[in-house]
């Protein structure tokens, strides 16, 4: 009987170790849907600031809840289905865009050791990663059977390609300057200096040319084209209703919070918050992650430095006019991409002379 006890409190204890692990990621994806939440109250609220006028304030305190109003609306709407198309591709479509951006934030740190996945490939495996999203866009475009879809799934494709490129040429930079491609060691890296060890002033070409390139491959004003309202309707959303059309919805915000995570990271210092003479991690102990108090700075920290980023993107959306597709191939080939291979270039340059 003791035998046939032990053995199945062993099972048990088996069991609950083999689900402790869905806990950290149950934990990210409750705070991905916060920050999303918060990020469509800021956009609403800035663009009214910047309109000069309400915005929303019905929804909850100061409008608060509007995005949950919104999704909830979306969430019974009816799913319509376009007669001719491909039904498979059509459903399949939102459901890539949003999975391939999911899985982006596995690499991303929000604080000491604070990470689900620390690679060695860390930054290449975001990039490759979301290089799928546009990919079910196509299928989404092509799945609907109209022009309109068809064309905004084209142009998504043409402008990922395009700016995908110019980013991941500074991506390369910065492992070569961290001697790392994990996110971990790069942010480790940027701590050794303190403020001015932080890769926008190590990096300054290559900050502006990922800044641009994170603003095209979210498809943010200006870069809009995929989806611009007085040429393609809606582009490849024109056919999507429901939770279909909510999956684009949260799928374009997912990609603009990644976005700033990864610029937070990779120029920032990620969660060391160090200015001139005052080094804050170490007053807090958040290097070491010295308790609660530690791991909590070090995520505030973090999202404050994205949540900037954020700010940045949504003010640039009222502020500057769409570009003609022309224009931002243009953009992408003529200009970002040999700007950032020069970059490249003077990075090794700086690499082997120091060696």
């Amino acid at each position: 009987i003791f035998t046939i006890n032990s053995f199945s409190t062993s099972e048990f204890i088996k069991e609950v170790y083999g689900l402790i692990w869905i806990v950290p990621i149950l934990t990210l994806i409750l705070g991905i849907t916060i920050g999303v939440l918060v990020i469509v109250w800021l956009e609403r609220e800035i663009s009214a600031a910047i309109q000069q006028r309400i915005g929303p304030e019905y929804a909850g305190p100061l409008g608060i809840l509007q995005a949950i109003a919104d999704g909830t609306k979306l969430l019974f709407k009816e799913d319509l289905l376009p007669s001719r198309g491909d039904i498979r591709l059509f459903s399949v479509g939102p459901s890539i865009a949003v999975i391939s951006i999911l899985l982006s934030y596995l690499v991303i740190p929000f604080g000491y050791r604070l990470i689900l996945a620390d690679l060695n490939i860390g930054v290449f495996l975001w990039i490759a990663i979301s290089s799928i999203a546009p990919i079910g866009l196509l299928m989404s475009g092509y799945g609907s059977n109209n022009k309109y879809s068809f064309l905004g799934g084209l142009r998504a494709a043409a402008q990922s390609i395009s700016y995908e490129i110019p980013l991941t040429l500074c991506v390369l930079s910065i492992s070569l300057l961290s001697n790392s491609s994990s996110t971990v060691d790069i942010v480790e890296a940027q701590s050794k200096y303190g403020f001015w060890g932080w890769n926008l002033w190590r990096q300054p070409i290559g900050f502006i040319v990922f800044l641009i390139s994170s603003l095209a491959e979210c498809e943010r004003l200006p870069f809009d084209l995929p989806e611009a309202e007085e040429e393609l309707v809606a582009g490849y959303q024109t056919e999507y209703s429901g939770i279909k059309y909510a999956l684009f919805y949260l799928a374009s915000y997912l990609n603009l919070l990644v976005s700033s995570l990864f610029v937070t990271v990779l120029y920032l210092g990620g969660w060391n918050f160090s200015i001139p003479y005052i080094s804050i991690p170490e007053l807090f102990g958040i290097n070491k992650m010295a308790g609660i108090f530690g791991i909590t700075i070090g995520i505030f920290i973090t999202l404050a430095k994205a949540f900037l980023f954020v700010f940045i993107s949504i003010t640039t959306r009222w502020t500057l006019p769409r570009m003609r597709m022309d224009q931002l191939l243009n953009l992408g080939w003529k200009f970002l991409l040999p700007i950032s291979l020069g970059n490249l270039l003077l990075t090794t340059s700086f690499q082997l002379v120091s060696l």
